[in-house]
């Protein structure tokens, strides 16, 4: 079998990887527009525990990722100069350009043939390929070529936010809230690398108009929010790196394949950066899609159509708390109102998945400020 993987991120090369190593005889290649060593954004980030389903299923691979990542276990609200911990609640980052190289080497030692520098205009240009994965992000030319036949919706979420990095280390995933005369600003930040750190700031689309963000040029963009930010920074600058304000996009297809083509990671669904999810459910989906089809031997449109009828019932619950989440994100303003102790318990309770008796056994030290203010 050919297999053309239209993407160079993680769904991409983990797909390729897994395909090629449990079928060698097999011609797996990764069509990549940019450099091996080009990537966009900072740190990637995990929930507590996430990668327990690549360990299961890949502890080679877990084996290789697991020791880079830096891991905390409390995460931190920073409201009207107040900090609020919150423990219990584990994360871990990587850089997203160390996890794409480690991705690359696991592709490579498997003998996938991987294309940098080799942009795709059309779907012709992939040639007689049995499959077609589509794996190449929000803008998917896989998926915008057929829009129509995999049912394709997009909207968006009124927030503007722009993706930064940080030389600025904190010692766990934070979330700082401001108020100013500008409005009112959210930063999430984390490190992924000891020195480093992801600094993606948000705020509502009033706050970004009053500041002019949009006849702005952005590295005056970048030094305002450095003002707005300067306590949280002490003193450290903000890192560009195609660092512009974007509105987070909702993409849901109603069929996730047609004909020989099929989509995963953001190509197919997005979920909301609050939850911290997006590359774990591009990393499951290559191994739903790797496994689907080897239950289907010889059979594409039978291993396509597993693939969905199995991972699309783990999707749709994890996008619909990203969406509870991001709903809570899109009217902060509205919450930064309520006292510190009580913003926190706004926030940790915002996907509907936490209740007070979990968060009493999760969260001892939180809980016991949270009933004794």
């Amino acid at each position: 079998m050919r297999i053309a993987v239209l993407g160079g991120g993680p769904a991409g090369l983990y797909f390729a990887y897994l395909w090629k190593r449990r079928h060698p005889a097999d011609a797996v290649a990764v069509f990549e527009q940019n450099p091996p060593d080009a990537t966009f954004g900072f740190g990637v980030v995990f929930s507590d525990r996430a990668l327990d389903f690549l360990r299961a299923d890949d502890p080679e691979t877990a084996d290789l990722v697991t020791p880079r990542m830096e891991a905390w276990a409390d995460i931190a609200l920073v409201h009207r100069g107040e900090r609020v911990a919150i423990d219990g609640v584990g994360f871990s980052a990587l850089g997203r350009l160390q996890l794409l190289l480690l991705l690359q080497q696991q592709a490579r030692s498997a003998g996938v043939g991987l294309r940098y520098d080799m942009p795709v205009r059309s779907i012709e240009e992939l040639g007689d390929a049995d499959l077609i994965v589509g794996a190449d992000g929000v803008n998917s030319l896989v998926r915008r070529s057929f829009e129509g036949d995999f049912g394709t919706s997009v909207s968006y979420l009124a927030n503007k936010f722009v993706w930064f990095g940080t030389t600025k280390r904190f010692e766990t995933l934070t979330q700082t809230f401001v108020q100013c005369e500008l409005g009112t600003f959210n930063a999430h930040h984390y490190r992924y690398q000891p020195a480093m750190s992801t600094f993606i700031v948000e705020c509502d689309r009033g706050t970004w108009l009053r500041a002019g963000f949009d006849r702005m040029e952005p590295e005056a963009a970048k030094a305002v929010c450095e003002r707005v930010f300067a306590e949280a920074l002490d003193g450290h600058p903000l890192v560009s790196n195609r660092s512009v304000w974007r509105n987070f996009p909702w993409i849901a297809n109603q069929r996730w394949s047609f004909g020989n083509k099929v989509l995963v990671g953001d190509a197919l669904h997005t979920a909301h950066f609050s939850i911290g999810s997006g590359t774990r459910l591009a990393l499951e989906d290559a191994i739903a899609l790797a496994k689907a089809l080897g239950a289907e031997t010889g059979d594409i449109a039978a291993g396509l159509a597993r693939y969905e009828a199995e991972r699309r019932p783990v999707v749709d619950k994890l996008v619909a708390a990203s969406k509870t989440s991001a709903a809570w994100y899109e009217r902060f303003p509205e919450h930064m109102r309520l006292a510190p102790p009580d913003f926190g318990m706004s926030y940790i309770t915002r996907s509907g998945r936490v209740d007070l008796e979990r968060l009493r056994t999760m969260a001892p030290r939180f809980m016991a400020r949270y009933e004794t203010r």
